[in-house]
């Protein structure tokens, strides 16, 4: 009981965005959505990280700069995995449906049922229109942070749209697009934190970070190599989903969060009890995840976000993201891509 009002307590001063949020967040839901036709489509439960420890290995190698790793774009609807999705009539796409601005539900919809909406969600659509010719002709599967990859290894999804990192060991692991995103890893802490930034300051202090994000490989990647100050925890508090971690935070129950500085806007917009801390310490870029030799897919998403750069990102982040981002958008569009052939 002593835990409920806490988070009571924490959530007053956040929109019904914000708690709704929460309260998925901690029911840790993996159910799959289905707007268009409002049934359940059969799901293969999630197995274990599918690809070869030499696959992976060998593109660890071959990777020097992970968002130059992707295919070179392709209008052609030629190919098997294209092929399957047509037959099938929807494409399945994992999302999120707990952060803010990006994949959400909006709780004061005055629809029944609300929609899946956000900056990703509006991109998961416009793959749906260019490969199907319906934005409507996708059904979203909400999945936790660190279930991103087994369910596209799998074959739950066709691809994964969900805030996702570009990274060299994922690489090995599942076939990226091109960049739609720059961001970088960033501090949330509460306002009355004596944290300054990524730095001496989290010495005793309890870092949360989502288990199979790229918030958690920086943080132990920096702990072995001295550049995070060695007393600072960060094994204690993993979660599955990223905003759980906002929870344990609320709660008081860790002292700062780990995560993108893009997805940390959102939710400090939403709670005013809570601030982004100190400057982005790395550079990433979000890509559309998909299966391992599916090239056929990553060439024709690939000219889709190449058409989409030109005309739908920026209306999409107007509405979306220029609210806890800013107005200009240069410090979150990608760079020009370079692709690997």
């Amino acid at each position: 009981m002593n835990a409920v009002r806490r988070l009571k307590s924490g959530l007053r001063g956040w929109g019904g965005v914000g708690a709704m949020a929460v309260l998925c967040a901690l029911a840790a839901v993996f159910a799959l959505v289905l707007p268009v036709s409002g049934t359940r489509d059969d799901g293969v439960s999630t197995g274990g990280q599918g690809a070869g420890r030499g696959v992976q290995v060998r593109a660890e190698e071959d990777c020097e700069d992970p968002q130059d790793q992707s295919l070179r774009p392709s209008g052609s609807e030629s190919g098997d995995t294209i092929t399957k999705i047509k037959e099938r009539g929807y494409l399945r796409i994992g999302v999120d449906q707990n952060s803010y601005r990006w994949g959400y539900r909006d709780p004061n919809s005055t629809q029944d049922g609300a929609e899946l909406e956000g900056f990703d969600i509006d991109l998961a659509h416009r793959i749906a229109k260019e490969i199907l010719g319906d934005p409507a002709k996708v059904r979203f599967r909400a999945i936790p942070t660190n279930q991103r990859i087994p369910a596209i290894q799998s074959g739950q999804v066709d691809m994964v749209v969900r805030t996702m990192t570009i990274g060299c060991k994922r690489l090995g692991q599942v076939a990226f697009s091109q960049p739609y995103f720059k961001t970088g890893q960033q501090l949330l802490t509460p306002k009355s934190s004596s944290i300054k930034g990524y730095d001496k300051t989290l010495a005793d202090k309890k870092i949360c970070s989502a288990t199979g994000s790229t918030a958690l490989d920086t943080l132990k990647a920096d702990k072995t190599d001295g550049k995070l100050v060695a007393s600072a925890d960060i094994k204690s508090v993993n979660v599955p989903n990223q905003l759980d971690c906002l929870v344990r935070l609320q709660l008081g129950e860790v002292d700062a969060v780990v995560t993108d500085g893009a997805l940390a806007a959102s939710q400090a917009a939403q709670d005013p009890t809570v601030k982004l801390t100190g400057e982005p310490f790395t550079t990433e870029y979000y890509g559309v995840a998909m299966k391992l030799k599916s090239d056929d897919l990553v060439r024709r998403v690939n000219q889709v976000l190449e058409d989409y750069l030109k005309d739908g990102w920026q209306a999409s982040y107007n509405k979306w993201l220029s609210p806890t981002l800013g107005d200009d958008s240069g410090q979150s569009r990608p760079p020009t891509p370079r692709y690997k052939d």
